[in-house]
């Protein structure tokens, strides 16, 4: 089935962040997110969920377990279940990216 972003349920969260459900089940999600200039999500953990970021445009900071990346467009790194991460923009542009998670990370979040 085709699904464009501007037909994908929309949700903020965050700093005046933008996500889009481009798919969304109990197996996995994949999401489509937008973070202005400065935002960033709180340290967190899954227990279940790995997780792949991946960058459209802009430029993010990840820190994973104590550990910060830089990442640049066409780049992305995985996050495996029960490993502390967080993502951040630290420019002064937006930043775009996908999220796929396995399994849906609902219920399975917890704040650090």
């Amino acid at each position: 089935m085709k699904i464009h972003k501007e037909q994908a349920e929309h949700y903020i969260w965050g700093d005046d962040c933008d996500g889009w459900f481009l798919e969304r089940d109990a197996d996995r999600t994949i999401i489509q997110e937008r973070m202005p200039a400065g935002a960033s999500e709180v340290k967190h953990v899954h227990q279940k969920a790995k997780q792949f970021f991946f960058i459209l445009s802009g430029e993010a900071k990840m820190w994973i377990d104590g550990t910060d990346i830089t990442l640049k467009p066409q780049e992305g790194c995985t996050i495996l279940p029960g490993i502390p991460h967080q993502i951040r923009n630290e420019s002064l542009e937006s930043v775009e990216f996908l999220v796929i998670s396995t399994p849906s990370t609902q219920g399975d979040r917890t704040a650090l």
